[in-house]
C-alpha cells in the first residue's frame, strides 16, 4: 500500500515568527502528515496594507470567505476577532512576541512622556494598537493618548521613513530594521499572541500543525543562527534589501501551555475599557475558544 495522503492545511504565516518556515524546511509538516499551503502573499498584505478599516483588513478576508485557515494575532485581537464572528481563538497554547515604539530622530521625542498628544502610528485592532495603549496608559492620562491608524507594520516603518508620522509601534521584523536605520526607541516590551483559526479546520489537522510548530520552536531555540536567513521571507517586499539577518533575533516564540482564563478575562476587560470591543457579539471564553465540537 502507498503512503497515506497528506492533509492539506491553509496557513497564513505570521511575520513575527519563523516557525512555519522552519517546519517546512526541516520536514516537520511532512512528518506530521500535512501538506501546508503557506500564504506568504496574505502575510505581506497584512504587513503592508494602509489604514484598512476593521473587518476589511487583509487578515479578515479569509474568514469572510469561509476558508479553513489558521492565522494568529495578538491576544486582544484574536479574542475580539472571534467575538466579532471571525473564527475562534485556540486556548491550548500562546506565543510571546516583541513590540517597540520608535520615533524619528528629528522629532525631538526621547521619552514616552514626550508622546503627550502626539499621534503614534498603529494598525487598527492589532498588536500595535493594544500594546501602545497599554504602554502609554502607564505614563499619560487617557485623554492625552493619541493613536493613528497607519496600517500594517511594514507600512508603519515606511511612514516613519517618509516623515508621515513622528512615532510608530513596530513588531518583528521591522524592529531590527528600524534599529539599524537609527530610529529612536522610546519603549520596548513583549505581548502574548493567540492562534486565530477557522472552526472548520479538523481538530486532528490543527493538532498536527501545532505538533510541527512545537518541533520548529525547539529547533529554533536550540540552534538559532541556523535559521536567521529565513527572516528574508518575512520582510515585506517594500522593505527588502541587503539586511544583516544575524541581528534579527528569535522573533516570536511559542509557549505550549494553556492560555489562562484569568488572562482572558483581563484581555476582554482591557478591550472594553478602551472602547474596542464594540464589534464583539459574544465574549464568553467557551463560546469563542476552538474545541473539537466547534
Amino acid at each position: 500500500m502507498g503512503e497515506p495522503a497528506a492533509h492539506r492545511v491553509l496557513v497564513v504565516p505570521h511575520f513575527m515568527r519563523l516557525h512555519e518556515w522552519i517546519a517546512l524546511e526541516d520536514g516537520y509538516f511532512t512528518a506530521e502528515g500535512l501538506a501546508p499551503d503557506l500564504r506568504a502573499d496574505v502575510m505581506h498584505r497584512v504587513s503592508s496594507h494602509a489604514r484598512s478599516e476593521y473587518l476589511k483588513r487583509p487578515q479578515d478576508a479569509p474568514f469572510f470567505e469561509a476558508a479553513p485557515v489558521a492565522n494568529s494575532a495578538c491576544e486582544w485581537g484574536s479574542v475580539c476577532n472571534a467575538g466579532a464572528g471571525m473564527g475562534r481563538f485556540v486556548p491550548d497554547l500562546y506565543g510571546v512576541a516583541r513590540f517597540a515604539i520608535f520615533a524619528r530622530p528629528d522629532s525631538g521625542l526621547r521619552r514616552l512622556t514626550d508622546l503627550r498628544d502626539v499621534p503614534v502610528g498603529v494598525g487598527l485592532m492589532a498588536g500595535s494598537h493594544f500594546t501602545t495603549l497599554r504602554t502609554l496608559e502607564g505614563v499619560l492620562p487617557k485623554e492625552h493618548i493619541r493613536i493613528e491608524n497607519v496600517g500594517g507594520p511594514g507600512r508603519r516603518l515606511l511612514a516613519l521613513r517618509a516623515g508621515d508620522i513622528p512615532a510608530a509601534t513596530l513588531l518583528d521584523p521591522e524592529i531590527p530594521l528600524a534599529t539599524a536605520e537609527g530610529f529612536v526607541p522610546l519603549a520596548a516590551g513583549e505581548f502574548r499572541t493567540l492562534f486565530w483559526v477557522s472552526p472548520e479546520i479538523p481538530p486532528g489537522v490543527l493538532a498536527a500543525y501545532f505538533a510541527a510548530l512545537r518541533r520548529a520552536d525547539r529547533a529554533l531555540r536550540d540552534a538559532p543562527a541556523r535559521y536567521m536567513p529565513l527572516w528574508a521571507r518575512n520582510v515585506p517586499p517594500a522593505l527588502a534589501g541587503d539586511h544583516d539577518y544575524t541581528r534579527f533575533g528569535l522573533g516570536e516564540l511559542l509557549m505550549f501551555e494553556p492560555y489562562p482564563r484569568e488572562i482572558y478575562d483581563q484581555t476582554v476587560a482591557f478591550a472594553q475599557r478602551w472602547g474596542l470591543a464594540g464589534h464583539m457579539r459574544e465574549d464568553a471564553f467557551d463560546a469563542l475558544a476552538f474545541a473539537p465540537s466547534t
